[in-house]
């Protein structure tokens, strides 16, 4: 794939598995979208794509305070809905100048946080999961079905616990496990796994992400099973805040282009990393399952592997299956969003999926996407986009995703989704 290291005596198309047509064919240019709020009066609620509505809930999310309970885009009517805590007319009144729809709710996003905090310490069970849901300003806890019995009991109890409104519980079909088995991308040992994304370090040297558990398991990785290793881990998280690995090629002069390969000889270009929001629409390559998509569907959502506890994860319903672990999550705009972390069922039943963000893997290990100059469109801080991602983005209650050029591209395909949590 492009996307791995291609050495400079030749390249390397990886075997992908089977290429999700539907999703290759999503990934096509679409025609820009007509300037935002046009013709509109100021203080009505206005139209708008999906990335100037997150640019729109940075700065209302700082402006309203304790009173903010989360935001979402309403794709079908092109509005950003805005969650007030209460009945606070000046707080509305803000929303509606702004353009926004003011929708009142119970919970504010720090309220949501003490609750989070409440579960992981009365209902951390292996096989659980809970993420900010701000279309119901809840907090969606899920388990798999490996939960039964007293420990089903204990979490939910604690989800009762939280009061009425606060948070739901739902039963996955599935069971939350890393996805490291089986794939044909990268080897070590007797694991496989997927590439994410070409970085550079602080010192200049040609790495790449992955996932975590990846890393901790293997420290050499190669191109072939039982092949000459191409590279070596540096750093790896996992379980704990994280689920990211950064590992350096053994060749300092290794070629290492910023871009994804999603079969059929089209390549997206990766120009930036960026936050994810609830609602954006995503793409997963892996080297078991290819190229699929689907939606964000959590933000900070903490997994509860039998592992380990894996806090800070994007959930989405794009489906994974063992040897994904560690694949490029991204947006049709070339923005690196995520690492393919684990979850619940396979691309056949679908379920649950988690993902390193990219972002704090970044930030974490010094590294930037690509070269970081300007021939690949790499960030020159190795972070997100200034434009969309700025102030902490979606992981501390801002605002993430989108597309970062403001036309809609990415926007335009979403659902109903949201942001803050």
């Amino acid at each position: 794939m492009s996307h791995r290291r291609i050495p400079k005596r030749k390249a390397v198309l990886a075997g992908a598995g089977a290429v999700g047509i539907a999703a290759a064919a999503i990934l096509l240019p679409q025609a820009n979208a007509s300037q935002d709020g046009a013709g509109e009066q100021a203080g009505s609620p206005r139209k708008m794509s999906a990335a100037s509505a997150a640019g729109l809930v940075q700065r209302l999310g700082k402006q309203l305070g304790d009173s903010y309970g989360g935001a979402y885009y309403d794709a079908d009517k092109q509005q950003l809905v805005v969650n007030v805590v209460g009945d606070d007319n000046k707080a509305d009144a803000d929303v509606e100048r702004a353009g926004a729809v003011a929708r009142s709710v119970q919970n504010s996003l720090s309220a949501l946080a003490s609750a989070m905090n409440s579960l992981r310490g009365k209902a951390s069970v292996p096989g659980t999961a809970w993420a900010v849901d701000p279309r119901t300003n809840q907090i969606l806890v899920t388990a798999d079905r490996t939960v039964t019995g007293e420990r089903w009991d204990t979490v939910d109890n604690a989800v009762r616990a939280l009061g009425d409104g606060v948070a739901r519980i739902q039963k996955s079909k599935g069971e939350f496990k890393p996805f490291i088995e089986g794939g044909d991308a990268i080897f070590g040992g007797g694991s496989r796994c997927s590439l994410g994304f070409n970085v550079t370090t602080q010192d200049g040297r040609p790495g790449f992400l992955t996932a975590g558990h990846c890393g901790v398991a293997v420290e050499h990785w190669s191109e072939q099973q039982n092949g000459q290793p191409i590279a070596t881990v540096q750093e790896a998280v996992f379980p704990g805040a994280g689920d990211f690995a950064l590992a350096t090629y053994n060749d300092p002069n290794a070629q290492a282009p910023s871009a994804v390969d999603v079969g059929d000889g089209q390549t997206v270009e990766i120009k930036q990393a960026a936050d994810a929001a609830v609602g954006l629409q995503v793409f997963r390559m892996g080297s078991t399952t290819g190229l699929r998509d689907g939606q964000v569907t959590g933000l900070n959502a903490t997994v509860n592997y039998p592992e380990g506890t894996v806090s800070g994860l994007i959930q989405t319903d794009v489906c994974a299956e063992p040897g994904d672990s560690g694949g490029a999550l991204f947006t049709r705009d070339g923005s690196a969003i995520g690492l393919t972390s684990g979850g619940s069922g396979d691309c056949t039943s679908g379920g649950e999926t988690f993902f390193q963000p990219v972002t704090t893997a970044l930030d974490a290990v010094g590294a930037q996407i690509g070269s970081g100059g300007a021939d690949d469109g790499g960030t020159g801080d190795g972070g997100a986009d200034s434009d969309d991602t700025a102030d902490g983005g979606a992981q501390n209650g801002g605002v993430s995703g989108g597309d970062s050029d403001g036309d809609g591209a990415a926007g335009g395909a979403m659902e109903e989704g949201g942001y803050g949590g």
